[in-house]
């Protein structure tokens, strides 16, 4: 418990011991681990310290095993962090242990980076950006980086020279409903004169021709050179692109409440999927 640390540790120096940060900083340098930490290995003793100022007696004698390699030390200190994190509203939660996350984030990422397992570590390194403070940020970006580049040479090597416009991968069918367009305008709603239509209209044409003028234009084709258009469309491009990354989800409720949801890419495309097939299959 912590009163039974208390009476030690307010006296704890500024710096862990010299042979423990020989431990870390080896650990960090491992091939194992393979990925560097450079901020982690300048600012985890002074992060440290100010973690158990704030109590966090526990987590600093877990953190030390966990950069030494232990990974359940490693999960103990992220649970720990996390409980911290959600002690209360998020405004109140303490800087430090929002860093303290992402140290905890960092060493369980290395670990599954050192077994191969690259989803797990980019798991473990988003929810450290996520949810984690802005100190280690630097050593999270430059580890995603490293261990992306790792999964994505894992990856099936046909699977990048598929037609991403193909029908069976769209999430959404570019085909739609006319009837549903071509709804009665009400009486009045429209000048007599009929709305022109050009193609693939320019930005200084539109404001010579019509903005200026005032008068209406429907404008098509102006987005079909947008890579996006048929990529992000595209069930298996946003799998190998972003397939294996974590992200918050914003999410709106019927009563107008915004709900921030962490979700695994894969999830909420596969979700998107089956939704998809969902509609289809209620339509027969």
């Amino acid at each position: 418990s912590n009163s039974h640390f208390s009476i030690n540790l307010p006296n704890l120096p500024a710096a862990p011991p010299h042979n423990m940060s020989k431990t870390t900083a080896s650990a960090a340098e491992s091939p194992h681990n393979g990925f560097e930490t450079p901020t982690l290995d300048t600012e985890s003793p002074t992060l440290l310290h100010s973690i158990s100022e704030h109590g966090g007696y526990a987590y600093v004698r877990m953190a030390s095993l966990a950069a030494s390699g232990d990974v359940r030390a490693a999960e103990a200190v992220r649970e720990m962090a996390w409980e911290q994190l959600h002690s209360g509203p998020w405004h109140s939660v303490l800087p430090v242990w929002r860093d303290a996350y992402s140290m905890a984030c960092l060493h369980v990422a290395k670990h599954h980076y050192g077994n191969g397992e690259f989803k797990e570590a980019l798991r473990a390194l988003d929810m450290g950006i996520i949810m984690g403070g802005n100190l280690l940020r630097k050593d999270l970006d430059s580890a995603i980086g490293k261990v992306s580049e790792k999964a994505r040479n894992l990856r099936v090597s046909d699977r990048s020279c598929q037609d991403f416009g193909s029908d069976d991968h769209r999430l959404v069918d570019l085909d739609f409903d006319v009837s549903k367009v071509l709804q009665l305008l009400p009486v009045k709603s429209l000048a007599s004169k009929l709305v022109v239509k050009r193609s693939a209209l320019s930005l200084e044409k539109f404001l010579k021709d019509h903005y200026l003028s005032g008068s209406p234009v429907i404008i098509s084709d102006c987005m079909a050179h947008w890579p996006a258009k048929k990529n992000w469309n595209n069930k298996d491009y946003l799998l190998r692109v972003a397939g294996d990354r974590t992200v918050p989800v914003e999410v709106i409720t019927l009563i107008d409440d915004i709900l921030v949801v962490i979700m695994h890419g894969t999830f909420f495309e596969e979700q998107m999927y089956r939704e998809k097939v969902l509609k289809a299959g209620a339509l027969v």
